[in-house]
């Protein structure tokens, strides 16, 4: 039996125009940032999981200090199987997340990698994305 599909998805969209100077917002001149939502609380997600808020809220905390205050809130351009980032692959850093209701939002750096790149590319031509 072979498993269903996912079908909603929260798609990114870039913060202002699409070009190389819309991180100027956030301290980032040349830098290209995306939005979007991120997690969503009680909601099955592309892992098939489904996490209570107070689940995801407390992580979030944790997530906040340990990563996106040091500034090393990595990400990869495919979803990895591990939890471990590879620097080889990343594509973005997340800036900043907080709560809309059950929706975790978050601002992302698309990065100048050669991950970051192609993640910048599909953004620019009108891709639809999700984080």
């Amino acid at each position: 039996m072979s498993k269903p599909l996912l079908v909603e998805y929260m798609p990114f969209t870039p913060v202002g125009s699409l070009n190389e100077s819309n991180g100027a917002k956030y301290g980032i001149p040349g830098g290209f940032i995306v939005q979007g939502v991120l997690q969503r609380a009680g909601a099955k997600n592309q892992n098939g999981r489904v996490y209570p808020k107070n689940i995801l809220m407390r992580e979030c905390q944790r997530y906040q200090r340990e990563y996106i205050d040091q500034n090393r809130a990595l990400g990869e351009l495919d979803h990895p199987e591990s939890s471990i980032v590879n620097l080889n692959n990343v594509s973005h850093n997340v800036l900043k997340i907080w709560w809309d209701g059950d929706d975790l939002k978050g601002v992302v750096q698309v990065l100048d990698t050669p991950s970051g790149k192609i993640l910048k590319s599909l953004f620019k031509e009108g891709i639809t994305l999700g984080i």
